[in-house]
């Protein structure tokens, strides 16, 4: 949860104020394509998303607002760039939040009637700088996109907002570079209340977009800072939200099993790649915030993993099933899933109930 941040409401969501840091992200099926966007919202929204946000680049993308509402619980964000009258118009088809931007959305005039519009409807609005669309003033004297010309930026045009007496806003301050990132949502952090929305935007392909989004994200996050997040991947958004989730979950704030594993050595016995695997893959669908170990031996088992609600210590053809390190059964290999998954749910059980 971000730093005494104020609390604003996405449809039914809550961001900032202490609430719960929510995870994003964005259809990238063509704005054409109605029934693509329709069954990417599904599979989002059944992976955990929590917001989502689509492009409105012209006019019929307006019709895709109404039709997403439709199909999914989720707040929807509407993305506007450029047009004005693109936000009015998605405020006018039910969008729950918009997200616009200060260096291309056009001067003061158009930004107050954005803002008329979403005070109206009890609308927030994202102020969404980019370190490659910034106001060519700002660049020229900061000599280029740095995190204070882009916290600049930001101020700006929150500073215009708020003479309209627009104050349900989230920022955010995205760069391809984690340092630059991290710099300035750091800055804006010290300067006002506002929730920030967090990430680092271009961060590449999967693979390596994950680890800068960790690097940044989770950087963040162990400060304090950060309300809701997007981890921003070229690859199937759902797996932006798997790593999204995942972050949370690594930094003990998020839903759902942690599984830690050991990195095995020539004492394992047992297959512990695809037994943890397994495992993960079992746990997936439990909420509850446990901690299951999966160890390749009596070395690494109970004693290393003592802080585990559960685990497993591998054997030759058995495992040693432990809790608050202490071993509490020896079952057969094949057994291992099943009972791991079995105690856990009883212990999610016993967490929802207290």
């Amino acid at each position: 949860m971000g730093k005494d941040t104020k609390k604003i409401r996405v449809g039914g969501l809550a961001v900032g104020g202490g609430a719960p840091v929510s995870v994003q992200s964005m259809l990238c099926a063509p704005s054409w394509d109605l029934q693509a966007n329709l069954d990417q919202a599904i599979a989002l929204e059944k992976a955990g998303c929590e917001v989502l946000r689509v492009a409105v680049p012209d006019i019929e993308s307006v019709k895709l607002i109404p039709a997403i509402k439709e199909a999914v619980k989720m707040p929807l964000v509407a993305d506007i760039h450029f047009d004005h009258k693109l936000a009015l118009e998605a405020i006018a088809a039910g969008a729950d939040k918009i997200r616009i931007n200060p260096g291309n959305i056009g001067g003061e005039a158009k930004i107050r009637q954005v803002a008329l519009a979403c005070r109206e409807k009890g609308l927030p609005i994202r102020v969404g700088v980019n370190a490659g669309s910034l106001e060519k003033a700002i660049l020229a004297r900061h000599g280029g996109p740095t995190a204070q010309a882009m916290v600049e930026s930001a101020l700006g045009q929150i500073a215009l907002l708020e003479r309209h007496d627009f104050t349900d806003i989230v920022i955010s301050l995205k760069c391809s570079d984690v340092k630059t990132t991290v710099e300035a949502y750091r800055l804006i952090s010290r300067e006002n209340r506002y929730p920030l929305h967090i990430g680092v935007t271009e961060a590449g392909t999967e693979r390596m977009g994950i680890i800068k989004s960790a690097a940044g994200i989770g950087s963040l996050l162990l400060d304090g800072i950060g309300d809701t997040l997007r981890v921003s991947l070229t690859a199937d958004p759902v797996r932006e939200v798997e790593a999204g989730r995942d972050i949370l979950r690594a930094l003990g704030i998020g839903k759902g099993v942690n599984v830690i594993s050991c990195p095995t050595c020539g004492r394992c016995r047992i297959n512990l790649i695809e037994l943890t695997k397994e495992v993960e893959h079992a746990l997936a669908d439990i909420d509850a915030p446990l901690t299951v170990a999966v160890m390749g031996c009596a070395v690494n088992g109970p004693g290393e993993a003592a802080n585990a609600d559960l685990g497993v210590a591998g054997g030759d053809g058995e495992g040693l099933i432990f809790a608050g390190g202490q071993v509490i059964e020896k079952v057969p290999q094949e057994k291992i899933v099943d009972k791991l998954v079995e105690l856990a749910r009883q212990k999610a059980k016993a967490f929802e109930d207290s």
